[in-house]
């Protein structure tokens, strides 16, 4: 009788520490939510697979930090409240940083610089924005890559209702060059397959609009780790690789 209850005793204790490593396992993974709908920063790719830079960036932040992420499609519309009621850990989604957002919510340091830059036809002599004038530049209307053409000497300005339509005209030469967010700009010129063979991005961003990634307001634990694994990874030169991949 003794030897049979001190066999259950052996077989709960067994149980026992297998829940607590379950647990401590599961505390080591931070669920990170995004918007997978904005190629190439974060989308689902045709394996259904949530893809593109924030994801390689994160994974590479995690692995440096030492902890598990979990990613979780999340639409754009509900993102933040989900991040304000504990439904997931954290955000990377191409979150531009801004005082506004920083009175309810943490920022990581600035990982990117998603400011305006050019895209020129391949064969374009066009290098960068000092190149810019005596040209037809288009831009989506009442965007900063508008703002920021407007700002220019001698250049022509040509508004578009959606960027799409500046590049068709880039494409048939109806146009000099597109000035746009780098994300987007890298989506058209690189990522489909209508424009890349045809387009190229020059120079670097001439705005800043940095982006970072999010977490609930006063848990700075989640953050230093975060912050941490980020400077690995921009030390080690990591998130230049990501961006020539993803980006250039």
């Amino acid at each position: 009788m003794k030897t049979r209850q001190f066999a259950y005793l052996a077989i709960s204790l067994l149980a026992l520490i297998a829940m607590v490593a379950s647990c401590q396992a599961s505390s080591d993974t931070v669920v990170v939510a995004t918007d997978a709908t904005w190629p190439p920063m974060e989308y689902v790719n045709e394996d259904r697979e949530i893809v593109g830079y924030d994801i390689d960036l994160m994974t590479a932040i995690a692995e440096k930090a030492g902890f598990e992420v979990e990613f979780r499609n999340v639409a754009w519309d509900g993102i933040f409240a989900g991040l304000a009621a504990g439904e997931y850990d954290a955000v990377i989604s191409s979150v531009t940083i801004t005082d506004e957002r920083r009175e309810n919510y943490d920022f990581s340091e600035p990982y990117i610089n998603a400011g305006q830059i050019v895209v020129v036809r391949v064969e374009s002599g066009i290098t960068g924005p000092d190149d810019l004038q005596g040209s037809v530049v288009g831009a989506q209307i009442s965007t900063t890559g508008a703002f920021a053409i407007q700002d220019m000497e001698d250049v022509e300005l040509r508004e578009y209702d959606e960027v799409g339509l500046a590049f068709e005209d880039l494409v048939a030469g109806r146009i000099d060059a597109v000035v746009c967010d780098t994300p987007v700009a890298a989506d058209f010129a690189l990522q489909r397959d209508e424009y890349k063979a045809a387009l190229k991005i020059v120079g670097e961003a001439f705005t800043d609009e940095y982006y970072g990634i999010l977490v609930q307001k006063g848990n700075t634990e989640l953050l230093d780790k975060i912050n941490e694994g980020l400077a690995a990874v921009q030390a080690e030169g990591i998130d230049q690789a990501l961006e020539a991949e993803w980006l250039r």
